[in-house]
Formats: structure tokens, sequence, C-alpha cells
């Protein structure tokens, strides 16, 4: 029962730190903010896959992690932005920031609705969670880059979020190589969030990021010993 439940746990916890990453922005703490929306990132990355690879997937399974999804890469990244830019603004501003969940639960809608005749090959329309994850970092590192880059690209992603486009999948893509690929974007953007300050950040992501490298290297060493059998 435990073993069936572990997927959902994941997801639970992913939406966790999206409500945790609002509290933050909130706050005015966008670096804490967006290391949640990264780990978010991470338990995204591991729960379907774990689903599938304990022969655990479930309709509650896919709901629940809409819904996580919806608050982790669209109500958090949105929230920053809002905080952090959008609130000079006004009333406009609350509007303009209120997009990125509108336009990010239509692009899930959508695909849940398609999703048996979606291919695993690409995807229609850029994905929430890496809108999301481009619209948090774009929104932490705003102070280095022109101002007006920020609005700009918040409304192109809303536009390809729900777009036609065909977005190239990793669906097809083996869980270690996936792992890999997912590792080095995360390692790499949280090594450039929390590389000047580290005691500001929560306790648990010197938790979380060992036990999803874990998670990878024995998905590399299974892999290994199978082709060696």
């Amino acid at each position: 029962m435990f073993i069936q439940a572990i997927p959902n746990l994941l997801t639970l916890l992913n939406l966790f730190f999206g409500f945790l990453s609002v509290m933050y922005s909130a706050q005015g703490d966008y670096r804490n903010a967006a290391i949640l929306i990264l780990i978010g990132m991470m338990l995204d990355s591991m729960d379907g896959r774990i689903a599938r690879m304990l022969q655990v997937e479930s309709e509650l399974g896919k709901e629940l992690d809409s819904l996580a999804d919806i608050v982790t890469f669209g109500v958090a990244p949105a929230m920053m932005a809002y905080y952090s830019y959008f609130s000079q603004f006004g009333l406009i501003g609350m509007g303009m920031a209120g997009l990125f969940p509108l336009f990010g639960a239509y692009r899930l809608a959508r695909f849940n609705i398609n999703a048996i005749q979606s291919s695993l090959k690409y995807f229609t329309g850029v994905p929430i969670t890496a809108g999301g994850g481009l619209l948090t970092l774009l929104t932490l590192f705003q102070g280095k880059m022109p101002e007006i880059i920020l609005p700009i690209a918040f409304f192109v992603i809303c536009f390809l979020m729900v777009s036609t486009l065909k977005i190239p999948s990793l669906k097809e893509i083996p869980l270690p190589k996936y792992g890999i690929i997912v590792t080095i974007f995360l390692a790499t953007a949280i090594y450039f969030v929390i590389k000047k300050e580290p005691q500001r950040f929560p306790y648990f992501i010197y938790v979380a990021i060992p036990l999803y490298i874990a998670f990878i290297s024995y998905q590399l060493v299974k892999t290994k010993r199978k082709r060696n059998q």
C-alpha cells in the first residue's frame, strides 16, 4: 500500500513546495521562492516515472499531478513576477500576472483531454513546468538584464503554452539519461541562486538534492546491470 502511495506523496510534496514558494514571494524573498519551484521541478520529473517504474499509475495520480503543476509552475512563478515587477501597475498588474496561471491551466486541461492521442515525440505547446521554470529564473535575475525583458518573456511564455507549436518531448528518453539532463539543468540553476549566501536557504534543499541525485544514480546502476546481463 505504501509503495502505491509513493508517487502521489511526491506530487503532494511538489504542491506543498509551490505553496511555500508563494509565501516566500509575499515576503519578498524571491531566492527561496525560486529554490522551492526548482525543487518542485525535481519532484515533477520523478513522480510519473516512478509510478510507471512501480507499475502503480492511476487516474488519481494524473489529476493530482495537474493540480500540483498549476500551483507550483503556474501560481507560484506568477506571484514571483507580480511581487517583483507587476505590482507597480496596481490592479492592471494583478490582471497581467494572473494571466500566467490561467494560460497554464488551459494548457494542462487541453493536455489531459488529449493525453491518449498525444505523441510521445512532442508536446503541443510549451509544458507549464518548463514555462514556470523559465519565468522563475527570469524573474530572479531580472535585475541583471534590461527591465523590459521580463514582461515580454512573460507574455511570450503565456502564448507558447496555449499555442499549437510542436515542442520536442523527453518522454522517450530512458530515465537515467532524462535524469542526467534534468539534474544538470537544476543543479546549475540552484548553484547560481545560492552560491553567495547558502545559509539563507531552507535546510531541506540540502536533503532534496542528494536524494534526487541518489535516485538518478540508482537508475544508472540498474540500467548498467541490465545491459551486462
